[in-house]
């Protein structure tokens, strides 16, 4: 099996990794003091500037989200409807990408289509049904799983599982006959899975439909068969005998209907049984399988990410300080001996095999103006004036915050340029 390419999400808590640094046994007391404090103006500008991107995804969402309990106090036209959606997706697209989540193409999600894991459910998905339908994954592993096959007697057996740690998923569905009537089409709906396997993904969309294997489909239909194939004896036979009885040859006949009719209907009673018993173990399998890989619904997914896209921008500034300050020297490093020195440190203390997104990281310092490049090297200010500038940008924050962007409006595009 191939090995999932390193990505950029680094999976520490902030906290813990503020304490993980401080704990360096080469810092004085006075420096360990001193570098608490530019992370914790770090983390306050960070959440400050997530505090507005939050209310502005909220707003983004209010109009579409099928939990809602309040009402508008205006009525909205369709074109300023459908104005609100498009922000909502491009604002949405913008949080997933802060809290490195890969959009699933149709390369990625086509496989799905054909196969199903082990560990699945087969099942049939009509894309018509949507009409906006978008996947994120993040966390793309190999994990060791156990399955049951007949061919090992149902033993236990460990296998290899490809899944996505993380899974998110929004859409909109449009009226469709495999969608039921009293599921609102107006609204946009949010899903976040873990540890779902590639293979599995058509699993959680709506409206998709069990598929049934040759061995289900062979339990249902060969009861129906063995039934016709009985009653069609009964028949033969009793024809036989009422050409031996031409004066009883109604009474033969009748006999004939009856037993046609009653095989009929008590092998296909069975049959039907035999069906809806098998879609219902399939539906509490599922059931059963996404219980504990559903993380987050609708609104509250977007808190949880956002919480999540905070952490990482201040993850990767403090890493990126950290690493220049105490092992570039005073010439500097240039980022590819950044982003070796990163992945290295990251693969011997913490064990994660991630890939450090240096030049996303220097871009963040370069906004904090804690960072200056000569040439082709950067190297950080030394740590007071770091926190003097960190500082004043807290200080002047919240006048150039409020300045209103383009339209009024902070978009993911002029957010770039102001770091939100």
């Amino acid at each position: 099996m191939t090995v999932p390419a390193r990505e950029h999400y680094i999976p520490l808590r902030c906290s813990a990794l503020i304490d993980f640094l401080c704990g360096d046994k080469d810092l004085a007391d006075e420096e360990r003091h001193r570098f608490q404090r530019f992370c914790q103006l770090v983390t306050a500008i960070h959440h400050y500037e997530f505090e507005k991107r939050l209310e502005e995804l909220k707003s983004s969402y209010a109009p579409f989200d099928p939990d809602a309990d309040t009402r508008e106090l205006a009525m909205v036209c369709a074109a300023d409807q459908q104005r609100s959606l498009n922000d909502l997706y491009s604002d949405f697209a913008w949080l997933m990408d802060r809290a490195d989540f890969r959009h699933l193409n149709r390369d990625d999600f086509e496989p799905c289509h054909q196969e199903v894991s082990a560990w699945g459910i087969p099942m049939n998905v009509d894309f018509s049904a949507f009409e906006h339908v978008a996947l994120f994954a993040r966390g793309d592993v190999v994990q060791k799983r156990t399955r049951r096959r007949w061919r090992n007697f149902y033993r236990a057996e460990v296998a290899d599982a490809a899944v996505y740690q993380r899974l998110v998923l929004i859409l909109k569905l449009r009226p469709h006959r495999r969608i039921d009537e009293r599921v609102d089409k107006n609204c946009v709906y949010l899903k976040l899975f873990k540890d779902i396997p590639k293979l599995d993904i058509k699993m959680l969309l709506p409206g998709a439909r069990v598929h049934l294997s040759f061995f289900d489909r062979s339990k249902i239909g060969f009861p129906l068969l063995s039934g016709l194939a009985a009653a069609a004896w009964s028949i033969l036979k009793d024809i036989g005998e009422t050409f031996e009885r031409v004066f009883t040859v109604s009474g033969g006949l009748t006999t004939t209907v009856w037993t046609l009719a009653l095989g009929g209907i008590g092998y296909g009673y069975r049959s039907f049984y035999g069906y809806m018993q098998t879609k219902q173990r399939y539906r509490l399998n599922l059931t059963q399988s996404l219980y504990f890989q559903n993380l987050d619904n609708n609104a509250g997914v977007l808190f949880r990410l956002l919480n999540e896209a905070e952490e990482q921008e201040s993850r990767q500034v403090i890493l990126a300080y950290f690493f220049l300050w105490r092992n570039a020297g005073p010439e500097g490093w240039t980022r590819l001996e950044a982003e070796k020195f990163a992945e290295q440190f990251l693969d011997k203390a913490t064990h994660l095999q991630v890939s450090f997104a240096v030049s996303d990281a220097i871009s963040k310092l370069e906004k904090l103006r804690l960072v200056e490049k000569t040439g082709d090297s950067f190297r950080v200010v030394p740590l007071n004036e770091a926190l003097e500038r960190l500082a004043d940008t807290w200080d002047n924050y919240f006048n150039e915050c409020d300045r209103p962007a383009q339209g009024g409006r902070l978009t993911p595009r002029n957010a770039a340029s102001r770091g939100a």
